[in-house]
């Protein structure tokens, strides 16, 4: 069934308003999959804070050139075939992970390109950002790496205070004999 004007119009307005608060989009083709596996596609988006979105090509160009960050866009967004959005809202990288790892299972997925800091991604990039490690795992890495110096100084400390309390434990052993 086609949509209405109105419908149509409603749904620009949507794709202007979440590119707004977006931090990354990839598209995908998902003709082949069935509807099961673009459920569970959706549920595996949602646990990430990612949105998955069907729309014309026609309505996601009008909703670009309406964003004036992402109009000098157009040019470069140039997508075959059904279009399949998915947002990221928090990571920037989930919407790539979910969709690379979802892809090993389901062969019939197509990564086509993505977004990212108002830059458009070719479908090998997209597959290498997914290789990345997420926010919250390169948070503690970093806090990791602070934390190593810190935590190994503490370390150093406590031996030496374990040695001399080992030293005063037997010093005090000899001394009772």
């Amino acid at each position: 069934m086609a949509k209405t004007k109105k419908q149509k119009e409603k749904e620009v307005k949507w794709l202007c308003e979440i590119f707004g608060k977006m931090k990354s989009v990839v598209f995908a083709d998902f003709t082949n999959l069935k509807v099961s596996e673009i459920q569970d596609l959706r549920r595996h988006l949602k646990k990430e804070n990612a949105v998955l979105k069907v729309t014309k090509k026609k309505l996601f160009g009008i909703a670009i050139e309406q964003d004036k960050d992402l109009k000098v866009l157009k040019e470069e967004v140039k997508v075959e075939g059904p279009l399949s959005l998915a947002f990221g809202l928090e990571d920037e990288i989930a919407p790539a992970r979910v969709l690379v790892n979802f892809k090993k299972a389901h062969k019939d997925l197509k990564i086509l390109g993505g977004i990212l800091d108002k830059r458009f991604l070719a479908d090998t990039e997209i597959l290498s950002l997914a290789g990345l490690p997420g926010r919250g795992e390169m948070r503690a890495r970093v806090v990791g790496a602070i934390a190593a110096p810190v935590s190994g100084f503490a370390n150093v400390l406590a031996g030496n205070l374990r040695n001399l309390i080992y030293i005063l434990k037997n010093i005090s052993e000899k001394g009772a004999e």
